[in-house]
């Protein structure tokens, strides 16, 4: 593998996109700045379309492929099919053209996206952050990259601005998501692993999170964001202890929030193994599951 270009540069020139959900997302960002992107609402139909998608956003931002410093992925959770079709189609591009990839999680490009559509957060401002985050890094190695893109939890140790929970519906009151953290024209910090969730458990465990909290340690907004609609019983519970600071954004991914969830990973973590590279296929937990047989 040529990892020269990710050393020196990992900021460049970055081709990203997802397929994991209804939404086929593809981007090409440089320096943190999106050149060119297509969101295409395809119904998982993405086999037919990624290649040609790719292509498309490529000649648009007037980049070769061999002129390209990285891929980045969206690995799910998600639809399985997509996923796979996603990093099939990354490790493929990663091995011939010898680059760095770095996997993504999806979710959190949705919380991402889905929160800054809808508080009205820049993407550019969002990438000027990114190279403060790499200056600070390099100056502090413990900085880290707190996002949890392998779907670990990080610890959280100020307030949270906000909560930013992803939803992507799972069928049968289950839904892949997460929990963030996120402030004004930072990169949100991840609180809760990537996982599939019954909504009702996982509505009364934020609950129980907020609940804790003191009310001035509160988030002053708690978003959900994504495939909402199937979820809006099990979230309205919420309600009578958020009121008003309680959103609920329906949202689809789009190609500059993977390309800068990737472009995060390329500053702080550095490029996957392209043959151990795998999609998230995430399992409901035991307690979880066996509740759901006993309905």
């Amino acid at each position: 593998m040529n990892h020269l270009k990710h050393e020196k540069r990992p900021l460049q020139r970055l081709l990203a996109f997802d397929t994991s959900t209804s939404s086929l997302a593809v981007a090409v960002m440089e320096n943190g700045k999106l050149l060119a992107e297509t969101n295409i609402h395809a119904e998982r139909n993405h086999s037919a379309y990624l290649v040609s998608a790719i292509g498309d956003v490529l000649a648009a931002a007037g980049i070769a492929k061999a002129e390209l410093d990285g891929i980045a992925v969206g690995m799910g959770p998600g639809s399985y099919t997509g996923a796979r079709i996603a990093v099939t189609t990354a490790k493929t591009l990663a091995w011939s053209l010898r680059l760095p990839v770095f996997g993504v999680s999806s979710l959190e490009a949705i919380a991402l996206g889905g929160w800054a559509r809808s508080a009205g957060q820049d993407a550019a401002e969002l990438g000027r952050a990114l190279s403060d985050l790499a200056e600070a890094a390099k100056s502090d190695p413990a900085t880290g990259d707190r996002s949890g893109t392998d779907g670990a939890a990080a610890e959280a140790n100020r307030p949270a601005g906000h909560w930013i929970i992803p939803l992507v519906d799972a069928r049968r009151g289950q839904a892949y998501t997460a929990l963030f953290a996120a402030e004004a024209g930072r990169m949100p910090e991840r609180l809760e692993p990537d996982g599939i969730r019954l909504m009702a458990s996982w509505t009364e465990q934020l609950a129980g999170l907020l609940n804790s909290l003191a009310p001035e340690d509160r988030p002053s907004g708690v978003w959900f964001v994504g495939e909402t609609a199937q979820h809006e019983p099990p979230v309205e519970a919420l309600r009578p202890i958020l009121g008003e600071a309680l959103h609920l954004i329906p949202y689809e991914l789009e190609g500059i929030w993977i390309g800068l969830a990737g472009a995060r990973r390329a500053l702080l973590r550095g490029g996957d193994d392209v043959h151990a590279l795998e999609p998230n296929y995430t399992q409901l937990a035991e307690a979880e599951a066996k509740r759901l047989r006993e309905r």
